[in-house]
């Protein structure tokens, strides 16, 4: 499984790159404030939700510490996407958020 951490994809946001980034955590934690642009689509709906993703896009998952969205990249993967997981979550997270 491909893995960055959340300063490497600040990074990647910073030089301008797009990311589909993929928020997987609950609804409590999000209010309390997600990555800009992150789409947020809960672990649990992962299966329900799957045909909104595109197989040929990539989509760095991310949640709280790196083992739900570590999680859901096992998954999507084997249903044939191209994920990554921040490793180290929100909790490494250090730019803005909304």
């Amino acid at each position: 499984m491909k893995q960055i951490t959340a300063q490497e994809l600040e990074e990647k946001i910073k030089s301008g790159e797009k990311v589909n980034l993929i928020d997987v955590r609950e609804d409590f934690e999000v209010a309390m404030g997600k990555i800009p642009g992150a789409n947020h689509i809960p672990l649990g709906s992962i299966p329900e939700k799957i045909e909104e993703l595109d197989k040929n896009k990539h989509y760095y998952m991310i949640c709280r510490s790196g083992a739900r969205s570590g999680n859901a990249c096992a998954y999507l993967i084997q249903e044939g996407y191209d994920v990554t997981n921040i490793s180290d979550g929100m909790i490494g997270w250090n730019g803005d958020v909304e």
